[in-house]
């Protein structure tokens, strides 16, 4: 093993919010799904939720269970053929978790995602606004990339990415890669019995990136590159990244005993690093707001429509806006839930007067708190 900068580890007993990543190889096997592997990363799953963690799956292995059910044996699909297999593997895929987490009295979502939806901004908030309630609720989201629908011009390619996508949306501060590898190595471990594994990683530098080969293997279709562009998403995002090895029972209890893994450092909080992109975005507008909202938001409050003076500017929903004082002081930046359209119809208005004046329902607050850098 080695170490790479500082070697301090994060512990997933500390964890506010955990994303796991599953692959299709540890889910499934000759097109049938791991049962007693699944119940048992429920117990993990169920433990660490009573430590007061939020947990979301990011999950591979439609296709490969749906291609099984179709009897499309083990050879590349065609996109067709492949999109097919998600639909039917989605289904089962999903009632499977929903078998193993009910015991434990944890309920399950679906939450199917493309490139696309993490690339516009609207869409963006609007998976982020869901997952974000479903976990308050208590929920585990089971995510997964969109194939019914994907195509290569909006398709991740691979669930590492997503994972720490999803991570970032969510302001997770750690992310686990199950994997079929005990964690990042000098060199593809397979190949090179002098590979190195590393414990920790401080810095992503191009010694590391370039270290990185393929360890893809079976039906898994990302390999290590992969895995250190996930790390890259991650880590900025204030989110500490760890690989290791999944297919014993109970990967993440193996990973607290000390299971070898690689962890990848976040370079800041999830909330810092959220603010910090916000803040760095080229505004498309700009929103006035009284006195009162102005110390309201010193508070940490989100802004609401009553609070508006003023809407200048040509911006969509979810495109960043500079928040002005009364004097036109600029108190900050953040991304509205509004146009500018409906955010001048509904500026002074009460959160509960939106559905009358725009004759739709819509968000209490015009730029919520968590998408707000001042």
């Amino acid at each position: 093993m080695a170490t790479l900068g500082v070697q301090t580890l994060p512990d997933l007993r500390q964890a506010r919010r955990l994303v796991v990543k599953i692959g299709s190889a540890l889910l499934v096997d000759r097109g049938a799904l791991r049962a007693d592997w699944l119940r048992a990363l429920a117990q993990d799953v169920a433990e660490a939720k009573a430590r007061g963690t939020d947990v979301v799956i990011v999950s591979s292995g439609s296709i490969a269970l749906g291609r099984g059910v179709l009897g499309l044996g083990a050879t590349a699909l065609p996109l067709e053929q492949s999109q097919a297999a998600a639909a039917v593997g989605q289904i089962r895929l999903a009632r499977a978790y929903e078998d193993v987490l009910a015991p434990h009295g944890i309920v399950a979502a679906q939450v199917l995602l493309t490139l696309e939806d993490s690339g516009d901004r609207r869409r963006y908030l609007n998976s982020r606004a869901t997952l974000e309630q479903l976990l308050r609720l208590g929920v585990v989201p089971i995510v997964n990339e969109n194939d019914t629908v994907a195509t290569d011009e909006i398709r991740y390619g691979d669930n590492d990415r997503l994972a720490a996508q999803i991570a970032v949306t969510i302001g997770a501060d750690q992310l686990v890669l199950l994997s079929d590898v005990d964690g990042f190595y000098s060199a593809n471990p397979k190949d090179d019995p002098a590979a190195r594994r590393f414990d920790v990683i401080a810095a992503l530098t191009p010694e590391i990136e370039g270290m990185a080969g393929d360890a893809g293997s079976g039906l898994s279709k990302g390999g290590m590159k992969t895995k250190v562009m996930a790390a890259k998403t991650a880590v900025a995002g204030g989110c500490a990244m760890a690989i290791t090895e999944g297919s014993v029972l109970r990967p993440l209890s193996a990973m607290m005993a000390g299971a070898p893994a690689t962890w990848f450092l976040a370079e800041d909080d999830p909330q810092v690093a959220r603010k910090r992109w916000i803040a760095a975005m080229k505004p498309k507008g700009e929103i006035t707001v009284d006195a009162g909202a102005a110390r309201a938001l010193g508070q940490g409050k989100s802004l609401l429509p009553a609070g508006v003076t003023a809407v200048s500017g040509r911006f969509g929903r979810g495109d960043p806006v500079d928040i002005l004082d009364p004097d036109g002081v600029r108190l900050g930046r953040g991304l509205t839930r509004y146009t500018a359209a409906e955010a001048e119809a509904i500026k002074g208005h009460q959160s509960r007067e939106i559905e009358a004046v725009l004759g739709y329902p819509g968000r209490a607050a015009l730029i919520h708190r968590d998408d707000m850098a001042l």
